[in-house]
């Protein structure tokens, strides 16, 4: 596929943020926002598949801040409120906050557009792809995400070189990978592993990087359910480890316009492992929309 993205930086809040712009330049504005511990790339299969069967969209995906290429803002905690804060101020800088865009977030990336909403962001429709639907302690492998919180806690006593190191280890990324993938297809699951041996530690310290695992395993979108009100396409795989698709069919129940889609034999990594299934949804659910 013909690479048709273009690098660029915006300034929210005194800080750069890089971010990557995926079809037309001056086409309907579609947001992304990656997961924890991902940048751009995690999401590019997507945008560069529904710009190619809808050219006349404008897909932007950022770097979150302090992963990626986005620098870390200095004294600040990179909790859920200031990544929510840092939506807000990244639309505004692209120009769009009177609205007029539509935005997507993946799993840690459900969580920071939720919470965005409660602070008054204001797309025209919204999908959230694996949303954080349940606690991550009650989930179907709750057992492993015990295991992750004690991973992030021995981490945080080490001093920054020394736990730098096991954060990134590739052992540690690997088993993360291994963990998360449920294809059967051996290239694509030795595509995945390499994405994440190439992207999952990017971050820029390991301050951060804690900071957000913190965020990331404290809250469910389903606490910002009142503030999702514009149309909101849910977009799940049945074998997500994260959370169940019985906390996904609740969450459906308690927004005020959802559609809930559902990938089967997919885990939490809809992105890689589904991506023209969820591209194909989500232009039903944009084109709908637009007619109405």
């Amino acid at each position: 596929m013909q690479d048709t993205s273009e690098r660029f930086q915006v300034i929210v809040d005194s800080v750069p943020t890089t971010a990557w712009q995926y079809g037309a330049p001056d086409g309907q504005p579609l947001i992304f926002v990656h997961g924890f511990r991902g940048d751009h790339h995690g999401l590019e299969g997507l945008a560069e598949s529904i710009t190619a069967q809808a050219p006349e969209l404008r897909v932007i995906v950022p770097d979150l801040p302090g992963f990626g290429e986005s620098e870390a803002a200095p004294g600040k905690v990179h909790d859920l409120d200031f990544y929510g804060e840092w939506l807000r101020g990244f639309v505004a800088a692209l120009g769009l906050a009177d609205g007029g865009y539509a935005i997507l977030g993946h799993s840690f990336g459900s969580l920071i557009v939720a919470n965005s909403l409660s602070q008054g962001l204001t797309p025209t429709n919204v999908t959230l792809i694996n949303p954080i639907a349940s606690p991550a302690l009650e989930g179907p492998q709750a057992l492993m995400t015990g295991l992750a919180v004690g991973y992030y806690r021995v981490a945080e006593r080490l001093p920054e070189p020394a736990s730098r190191t096991l954060l990134g280890h590739p052992l540690i990324v690997r088993a993360m990978s291994e963990f998360m993938a449920k294809t059967r297809d051996k290239h694509l699951r030795a595509w995945i592993h390499d994405q994440h041996d190439r992207y999952f530690s990017n971050f820029a310290d390991s301050n951060t990087l804690l900071q957000a695992f913190r965020a990331s395993v404290s809250h469910t979108v389903g606490e910002y359910a009142h503030s999702i009100t514009a149309p909101t396409l849910l977009i799940v795989g049945d074998r997500d480890d994260i959370t169940p698709l019985s906390a996904q069919l609740v969450l459906s129940h308690r927004l005020a316009d959802a559609t809930l889609r559902v990938m089967p034999g997919v885990g939490h990594l809809v992105h890689y492992e589904a991506v023209e299934p969820a591209v194909a949804e989500m232009l039903t659910f944009l084109r709908a929309r637009q007619t109405r």
